[in-house]
């Protein structure tokens, strides 16, 4: 359902920076991610296969990412993957 994915992705807007149609960077603390996940609960659908994923990523790790083209993630000081 397009209106339920454009509410999701403005919500993750507003936490983090898109790179990909449906990926986003975010950097979050635990009680921020749960807040977050909250606020999106109402918006998965699972008996529609719907999904949302969170990838914790150690903190030596975005020191050796590698981005090929625009970095404004970076730029912006946004560090982590969801």
């Amino acid at each position: 359902d397009d209106k339920r994915r454009r509410k999701v992705a403005g919500i993750m807007e507003g936490v983090g920076y898109r790179v990909q149609y449906s990926v986003f960077e975010c950097d979050l603390t635990g009680s921020q991610l749960k807040k977050l996940m909250k606020r999106l609960r109402p918006y998965v659908k699972s008996r529609e296969m719907d999904s949302i994923r969170f990838y914790p990523l150690p903190a030596d790790a975005v020191g050796k990412m590698k981005v090929m083209g625009n970095d404004m993630a970076r730029t912006l000081g946004v560090v982590s993957v969801v």
